[in-house]
């Protein structure tokens, strides 16, 4: 379904294939499970791949996480050791690195606000390595981090914001942070999409601008997004999917009826639900109730995550020496 709304490789790779093994030519699938965590990897090696999948050449990490929900402190801890092996992956650093940390997205609207809130949980240094290097720790790496809001509240686009930014400060990679959308609404806040690939701010919330990527600021760009929201057509469409698959079931093979629902086509079927809801809501994204308190959670998981993938002297158990 071409139609679906998704920011996600992996419900990309989903729409076109089944099972764990990639069927599209030029894209190669890993998979790990532990109990809590299951890690995709897509690695998007050819461009009929890319054409196919609608994704830029590329490594796509995701991190499914359910109990993201249940506020367990142990697996999120979990998780944020999780996540910092899979960054220190995509990010090549040496001691003398420096890394611009970008939070993207509106800090007044909770399910955008992400970006901006991991930033506020992060060991920044820069200014220290700077003016006091005898203050901290050799092998706490130079970060440095900005919130820069949106074209909304600032007037400027947020790409002439990190690019004046980089000119100025040269840094050796920026990672950005921002909300995505997913398809299905059981990944909402519960899934962690890492990619070397860049990002274009506001693709959650359906308002894309300029990308920030390698082609664009000259220097690696790996990005982290967690789905917050959701589709409403989406969301409608599989609801509708489960009442006529319940439908089937109870109906003989034979009949018109079943043949009539068989049949139906789901690209169709997802543009009829567009049109009868946009007049109504426009379009509308959809998002839980606890978005509030997931969100602080998942910011946390996110800054400790690269709080130790950004500084080889530091775990989780040590970042209470550094932030308050």
């Amino acid at each position: 379904m071409r139609n679906i709304r998704t920011d996600l490789a992996i419900e990309a790779r989903e729409i076109f294939g089944k099972g764990e093994q990639s069927d599209i030519p030029g894209v190669r699938i890993d998979v790990e499970r532990t109990e809590d965590i299951t890690i995709t990897r897509v690695a998007v090696e050819e461009e009929v791949g890319a054409r196919i999948m609608g994704k830029a050449k590329g490594n796509y990490i995701t991190l499914e996480v359910p109990g993201l929900k249940d506020n367990d402190k142990d697996l999120q801890e979990n998780v944020s050791v999780a996540l910092s092996k899979e960054i220190a992956k995509l990010v090549k650093l040496n001691d003398k690195s420096v890394i611009l940390v970008v939070g993207l997205g509106n800090w007044n609207i909770t399910p955008d606000a992400l970006g901006p809130k991991v930033v506020e949980h992060l060991l920044v240094t820069r200014h220290i390595k700077e003016y006091i290097p005898d203050q901290i720790d050799e092998s706490v790496r130079s970060v440095c981090a900005v919130a820069p809001g949106v074209l909304g509240i600032t007037g400027i686009e947020t790409s002439e914001i990190i690019k004046g930014i980089v000119d100025r400060i040269k840094p050796d990679v920026v990672i950005a942070i921002d909300a995505l959308a997913s398809r299905k609404l059981e990944r909402v806040n519960t899934t962690i999409q890492i990619a070397d690939t860049g990002i274009n701010p506001g693709s959650g919330v359906g308002n894309n601008r300029k990308q920030l990527s390698k082609e664009t600021l000259g220097i690696p760009v790996v990005a982290i997004g967690v789905p917050t929201v959701v589709d409403a057509a989406t969301m409608a469409n599989d609801t509708i999917d489960l009442v006529l698959d319940s439908m089937i079931e109870g109906a003989s093979k034979d009949s018109d009826f079943y043949k009539m629902l068989k049949d139906m086509n789901r690209d169709d079927k997802y543009k009829l639900i567009q049109e009868v809801l946009h007049p109504y809501y426009g379009h509308l994204m959809v998002t839980p109730k606890e978005v509030d308190r997931l969100i602080e959670d998942i910011s946390v998981i996110i800054a400790d995550g690269l709080n130790v993938a950004l500084h080889p002297g530091v775990d989780t158990k040590d970042l209470g020496r550094y932030i308050n």
